[in-house]
């Protein structure tokens, strides 16, 4: 993987955030219906996916990595949709993983094809894979993924994929009264395997999930939970702008996490960029407003002018919306997080 020769000048956003990480969507398709991302009502079979001519193309992929990374990005996530839709996923691992100053880079996926992906994602030169799983539970995980795909196909990937090498992070996105019974089972199972489990508050992402605030369960609550069954101690942040707070088992060096957007906004830290499968880029998990890259390359912008904009479009960065949920009044449209990612 690329290191950097000297010092990246940091760009900053309005409130002085850095640009540090990228997550890019490579599809806007998924085999599954998740109920808190794309619900089989809003995304069924007749919904139309982007075609073909409508997405980044490998070379304007690689060409945009490589110009936020001359911005300061380090860490690259490859999202969807479901990347390992993409039968060329580990030829875009390659070419992000080569890129000069790419510091870390990794795939979050639903696990469903990751047993017979597992060993080309290593060969191209993947370190480390985020599996979303929510439930240990055949029938509740079965209604959350909308397909009725079973939790073993998963499990079974996840161990394929440790078994090659790579590190494996479980994220759990917890809904109360639908799947918070299995927080202490899934804490068991994956400590004992001796992978981090991480979970995330149920978020308002896009406008579709049917989201509301009493089906939140705190993290505060999560970790009361878990503590009782098995006792827990915080941890120091690795770097600035984590996404989730980190606790260990007394006694280990095994780890938990907790991502709060919704009870403990992380907005004053984050430092995260999306770009959509079409080339759009959105400067919030919860952004209204996009800004068309494809568009601009497509046109013939050279790279500095490419970059100069990105780094224009960054300064002028605002977004908080984290913290100020509660005080919209009128509900805005925002970005699907099957189009960007989580």
């Amino acid at each position: 993987m690329g290191n950097r020769d000297k010092q990246v000048p940091q760009i900053t956003d309005a409130f002085g955030r850095p640009l540090r990480d990228l997550r890019i969507s490579v599809t806007d398709r998924c085999n599954f219906r998740c109920r808190y991302c794309m619900p089989e009502e809003v995304f069924g079979p007749d919904f139309r996916f982007l075609p073909q001519e409508k997405l980044l193309s490998l070379p304007e992929l690689e060409r945009l990595t490589r110009l936020f990374v001359s911005l300061g990005v380090e860490k690259i996530r490859i999202t969807g949709g479901e990347p390992l839709l993409k039968k060329n996923i580990g030829e875009i691992i390659t070419l992000i993983r080569d890129i000069k100053g790419v510091r870390d880079i990794a795939v979050t996926t639903n696990g469903s094809l990751l047993k017979q992906k597992a060993r080309e994602l290593r060969d191209a030169g993947l370190a480390r894979i985020t599996v979303s799983l929510d439930s240990l539970n055949d029938e509740r995980f079965g209604s959350m993924n909308g397909r009725g795909f079973p939790v073993n196909g998963v499990l079974e990937g996840i161990d394929a994929a440790a078994s090659t090498g790579l590190s494996v992070k479980v994220n759990m996105v917890v809904q109360k009264g639908v799947n918070d019974q299995d927080i202490v089972p899934m804490a068991k199972y994956f400590r004992e395997r001796g992978h981090t489990l991480r979970f995330v508050e149920f978020m308002d992402v896009g406008n579709s999930n049917g989201w509301n605030l009493k089906h939140v369960l705190p993290s505060k609550q999560i970790l009361e939970i878990i503590h009782k069954e098995m006792p827990l101690e915080p941890v120091e942040p690795n770097y600035f702008g984590e996404v989730a707070t980190r606790y260990r088992y007394q006694g280990s060096n095994d780890e938990i996490g907790l991502i709060s957007s919704v009870t403990q906004a992380f907005c004053g830290s984050c430092t995260r960029a999306r770009i959509s499968a079409e080339g759009h880029l959105y400067t919030c998990l919860f952004a209204s407003n996009k800004t068309d890259l494809l568009r601009i390359i497509r046109a013939g912008a050279s790279d500095d002018e490419l970059k100069a904009f990105i780094a224009a479009v960054w300064g002028k960065r605002q977004d908080r919306y984290s913290e100020t949920r509660l005080e919209q009044m009128i509900p805005v449209p925002k970005v699907e997080m099957s189009h960007i990612g989580g």
